[in-house]
């Protein structure tokens, strides 16, 4: 792909004042730029030199800083790059990325431009690009090995790898259909239908892995649900060990979803406090019911919190949200009388605690970090990360398995090609050429 006609520049370290502030430029006039600032020759390629910036038209000073020249095509984008690594106030950043918006050829970089021009030049896939990004966003331990793993390749390898055997069926097909009359092989018969059937299989199982991946990503939401004044809020604060939720005496206190992210056990969690379910003629609360109740019915976990004082008197409401994938919580043990007794109401793996005095919430953080690590645990194989991802490969595996059944091979043929291309759209790579190449390198048409 050619290059762009301009060179763009954008601040890469977080904004505001820090020890360092990094700029880089890529495009054809990255090198100039870098002259321009001071610099009276490139200093050595990946060399971190030091050197002195000054304005461009007046000659003022900007700062003493690390710069490094980077030349196409061995840099992240593919073009030539160079990177500035300046002392971080914020006087020292607006005036050198002020000095470099007067240089002909120079702009400012759009959001995520310096990844896309990497991409355009074969430096990058998407699910690489998507990798670096969710390293980016990464707040836990489990996000950023899962986040590494993906920009490293792992999910690009695996989908390439299958991408290519498809393309592979895809060539034999095509020269099925267009030189019949020459000697090759079978394809249509069992055992290329066999390979076809094993990549489905394959695609499938990838598929069928509980949103693990999405899970690590986007993070495992647990709902906490219970009636007014069970103590959903004073838990949601003691798990958070900060004051998140509004605890009062006063009934019907939360009325909309509270949210935190926690990092239990290197596991991003996502805890929802809700409204406490009861029949309401208040408009507002009612509205903060059915909230609560829809994100208990979308969460991956849920706990019910239960007031050991009010047992066995539980609400209904809140009854029919205890079944297997429901965490019982009884609370107020500290001051419930005969607690053991209306265990019985709530189910046998109940937990015991109190939120007042902190009793049995080490055993409750204890279970939440074993479910989490069961949906989330790191497996051999990479996870996918993105519903994007999912329904290019639910997509995938269909067209596969519509080609299993074909007879027609122009039909299947149309079939492995949706396939290709369905895992194509994952990586960013659809290319006609690729068929084009296997079928000449695979044959000796023509001798």
């Amino acid at each position: 792909m050619a290059r762009p006609a301009d060179t763009i520049f954008a601040l890469s370290s977080g904004p505001g004042r820090g020890a360092i502030a990094v700029i880089r430029l890529s495009g054809p006039e990255a090198g100039a730029a870098l002259v321009r600032l001071g610099s009276k020759a490139l200093p050595a390629p990946r060399a971190a030199t030091l050197r002195a910036l000054y304005e461009p038209s007046s000659g003022e000073a900007l700062d003493q800083a690390l710069v490094l020249w980077l030349p196409g095509p061995s840099s992240f984008t593919g073009e030539d790059m160079a990177e500035l690594h300046l002392h971080g106030g914020r006087a020292v950043v607006a005036g050198v990325l002020e000095a470099l918006a007067v240089l002909p050829g120079l702009r400012p970089a759009e959001p995520g431009e310096l990844a896309r021009r990497a991409f355009d030049h074969g430096r990058l896939d998407l699910v690489a690009a998507e990798g670096i990004a969710d390293l980016i966003n990464a707040e836990t331990a489990a996000q950023r090995r899962q986040a590494l793993r993906q920009m490293d390749g792992a999910l690009s390898t695996l989908y390439e790898g299958w991408r290519g055997a498809i393309i592979e069926a895809m060539a034999l097909a095509e020269a099925d259909i267009d030189f019949s009359d020459q000697d090759l092989p079978d394809w249509l018969g069992d055992a290329g239908r066999q390979r076809i059937e094993a990549l489905a299989s394959s695609i499938e199982r990838h598929l069928d892995d509980a949103r693990r991946g999405e899970l690590v990503r986007d993070g495992f939401e647990i709902a906490i649900v219970g009636a007014p004044n069970a103590g959903k809020s004073s838990l949601m604060n003691a798990l958070a060990k900060r004051p998140v939720a509004i605890v009062a005496e006063t009934a019907g206190t939360t009325r909309d979803v509270v949210e935190v992210r926690l990092d239990l056990e290197g596991f991003p969690v996502i805890l929802a406090d809700t409204a406490g379910l009861r029949e309401s003629a208040d408009a507002i609360e009612a509205e903060g019911v059915r909230r609560a109740l829809a994100r208990a019915e979308r969460a991956d976990l849920r706990i019910v919190v239960l007031d050991g004082t009010a047992l066995p008197k539980t609400p209904s409401t809140v009854s029919k949200l205890i079944d297997e994938a429901a965490l019982v919580v009884i609370n107020k043990t500290d001051i419930a009388k005969d607690i053991s007794l209306s265990t019985r109401d709530a189910g046998s793996k109940s937990l015991l605690i109190s939120c007042r005095t902190g009793a049995g919430l080490n055993g409750l953080v204890t279970r939440l970090s074993e479910v989490a690590k069961t949906r989330m645990a790191e497996q051999a194989a990479p996870a996918l990360t993105r519903v994007r991802h999912r329904v290019a490969l639910v997509d995938a595996a269909s067209s596969l398995r519509r080609a299993v059944e074909g007879r027609a091979p122009e039909l299947v043929a149309e079939d492995l090609r949706l396939a290709a291309r369905a895992l194509g759209r994952v990586t960013g790579r659809v290319d006609v050429e690729d068929i084009l190449d296997q079928v000449f390198r695979s044959f000796c048409i023509g001798k």
